[in-house]
């Protein structure tokens, strides 16, 4: 954001003024709890205790009851093989542990609140190094190297610049998987992949991470994802509103400008003309742009396929306006270049 409104400025004082806030919001992510020492990833792990106050408050189903009621419920009828479950419910006084909190609470900083990627409603995910946070951390070093040259601090610079290698390397080792041709998500207490289809493994090209080979193999596996309305959350259907059939306008935007940045332009086209329709066309049906849309059946009727999560939708949204104007220019741009 701070380069957005620099590179339309060119204002050095503002940048410079901006230039310890940097700095400090990248030790919050890259220094315990935060840092995964064992890997140089960083994780998330939200800092507060207890419920989420928008849980209690907010998220209830039409009986009323609470996403915490849902989930004891969850977890005394079925087996769950994903994640050592001890470590988030006591069974013998049916209760959710403080871990559950707090891996629930991280989930929520995510921003994926609730999938099936770290396991059910993703508690787990306090055990797990994201190929979307380490993606944004990459983006971050590097613009970060970008806003100290141009204050002249070239010392600091190339420590940025390194910084964002070294991270490259380690999602090249620990996230990428080469036989898949997918990126997923590193699950450091049992030292493996989490082999769950899920659309983040779009954020590398997106950053400019992935190499062109990676980006190719990425492409490749876009069939697994494309959907008559955009790119699916994931590719297994679980109640959650993160996972299929359910998709989010950054998501599209994300998928499909990484796409493009690699020279994927037929796809990045298609998909953005199957995303911009259903938006249009739910438009003209409804008189309204909402949050999230079921892009199987290229509708904003959400409700009855989620279980966990918030399954009104939510009108107005910034981020689906927003995405859709961008996406809308970025075609354009594209219509453009290759009739030069």
């Amino acid at each position: 954001m701070l380069l957005g409104v620099y590179r339309q400025d060119r204002d050095k004082e503002f940048l410079r003024a901006a230039w310890p806030s940097v700095q400090s919001y990248y030790r919050f992510w890259t220094t315990p709890p935060h840092l995964v020492e064992s890997t140089g990833l960083s994780r998330y792990y939200d800092l507060g205790r207890g419920p989420a106050p928008e849980v209690l408050s907010d998220e209830r189903d039409a009986q009323g009851r609470t996403h915490y009621e849902r989930v004891r419920e969850y977890y005394r009828t079925h087996a769950v093989d994903d994640y050592d479950v001890s470590q988030y419910y006591d069974r013998a006084t049916d209760q959710l542990t403080p871990l559950f909190y707090r891996g629930d609470r991280s989930m929520r900083e995510s921003g994926y609140d609730p999938s099936n990627r770290f396991g059910p409603f993703s508690v787990d995910i306090i055990h797990h190094a994201p190929v979307c946070l380490n993606s944004l951390l990459y983006r971050m070093e590097k613009e970060s190297a970008e806003i100290a040259r141009d204050l002249g601090r070239d010392g600091e610079a190339k420590t940025w610049d390194e910084r964002a290698e070294k991270r490259r390397e380690a999602v090249d080792r620990y996230l990428w998987d080469e036989q898949a041709g997918l990126y997923f998500d590193y699950n450091f207490q049992a030292r493996a992949r989490r082999r769950y289809q899920f659309a983040t493994t779009f954020y590398p090209l997106w950053t400019g991470l992935a190499s062109p080979a990676q980006a190719k193999k990425v492409a490749a596996n876009l069939f697994r994802f494309e959907a008559p309305g955009g790119i699916l959350t994931s590719t297994q259907v679980t109640g959650n509103q993160w996972d299929a059939p359910f998709g989010w306008a950054p998501v599209q935007l994300i998928a499909i400008q990484g796409l493009r940045r690699y020279g994927f332009h037929d796809d990045a086209d298609r998909l953005t003309r199957k995303f911009l329709s259903m938006v249009a066309r739910d438009f003209e049906e409804h008189g309204v742009i909402v949050e999230k849309y079921d892009v199987k059946r290229r509708h904003s009727d959400v409700a009855a396929g989620i279980r966990f999560g918030y399954s009104a939708n939510q009108v107005g949204f910034g981020w689906t306006n927003a995405a859709f104007v961008e996406l809308l220019a970025d075609m354009d741009k594209g219509g453009e270049r290759r009739s030069r």
